[in-house]
């Protein structure tokens, strides 16, 4: 003999408010408390174990609104960690980039492990081959190139340039404080 469970539909309540259908959901009631403590979007949906597209349309069929501020202030924060990031890379591609070519005319090791007895060989050239020359100016190039995209995407350098003055008065302060300082001349 066979036996179907044959599953019961639970009746929701609904009731009109504001031209919404508000159901009586748990988790939906849940997300109310929690808007209410003033907990964001991302919060309750973690709270609740849903998605957050379900809690941003709960909220807009209740017309809820949720709190932006925190969201532009830490968007904004993210954009200037990211800016100081780019700087901070820019300054190392550089910084490798200028080695780079003031080592190119240097004297320049190659070496070769090879044969039966796996042996190691080197030699000393005058200078880096064609290639290795061709290979180092084309770095410094495409680093003069991002560098110059990072300079047009955050063209606001305000802040190195201040650095540089502040470091330019702190040194100049220093100097003036190691001078000797000049007697009068009896007459």
């Amino acid at each position: 003999m066979w036996a179907f469970l044959i599953p019961t539909t639970v009746k929701e309540e609904h009731t009109l408010t504001n031209n919404t259908v508000k159901r009586s959901d748990p988790k939906r009631a849940r997300m109310h408390e929690l808007h209410a403590e003033e907990l964001s979007l991302s919060a309750i949906a973690r709270e609740l174990g849903v998605a957050k597209s379900t809690i941003s349309r709960w909220a807009k069929e209740d017309n809820l609104a949720f709190d932006r501020s925190q969201t532009a202030d830490a968007v904004a924060a993210k954009s200037i960690d990211l800016a100081a990031g780019r700087q901070r890379l820019a300054e190392k591609m550089l910084a490798a980039s200028e080695d780079m070519l003031d080592r190119i005319d240097e004297p320049y090791l190659v070496y070769n492990f090879g044969g039966k007895d796996n042996d190691y060989e080197e030699h000393e050239l005058e200078s880096a081959p064609v290639e290795v020359r061709r290979n180092v100016i084309t770095t410094a190039a495409i680093t003069f190139d991002k560098l110059s995209r990072i300079v047009e995407r955050d063209p606001d350098v305000s802040g190195a340039e201040s650095a540089v003055r502040a470091l330019q008065h702190g040194l100049a302060a220093v100097a003036d404080a190691l001078r000797p300082e000049e007697t009068p001349q009896e007459e």
